[in-house]
């Protein structure tokens, strides 16, 4: 990967941080309507597992050149991993303790940890196969 490229993708997960704390955190007092559900599941949990499923794969975009070995893109993988899993963590604490409009859900949690779960094993596969190559 070329140092432009290197350079925007960490920028775009800098800016994928920030929406994430933007959807969490502010206060949308005129949303649009949206279904209760998709495929029988609360809109709210496939929106929250939507936000979070981006993040290991943005990280790994953008620090990419730590895994070098297997052992190392398990190692990466799962520091991203705990990353998002505090990021998903303090999200929902924010919500249930600093603000009056939101509230925290531990079935948002389980939406977000859902999505690091099955997005880190993608990076995973991912980046296995393209050390293979």
């Amino acid at each position: 990967m070329t140092r432009p490229q290197k350079i925007l993708f960490r920028i775009l997960f800098f800016l994928y941080i920030a929406g994430v704390l933007f959807l969490c955190f502010g206060h949308f007092d005129t949303a649009p309507d949206i279904p209760a559900s998709f495929l029988g599941i609360p809109m709210d949990k496939v929106v929250h597992f939507t936000m979070f499923f981006p993040f290991p794969i943005l990280a790994f975009l953008a620090f990419d050149q730590f895994t070098e070995s297997v052992r190392s893109t398990l190692l990466f993988t799962g520091i991203t991993f705990l990353t998002g899993v505090l990021l998903a963590l303090g999200t929902e604490w924010g919500q249930a303790r600093l603000t009056t409009y939101r509230s925290g859900d531990p079935l948002d949690l389980a939406a977000d940890l859902t999505a690091l779960i099955l997005s880190s094993l993608l990076v995973i596969a991912w980046d296995i196969h393209k050390q293979k190559k």
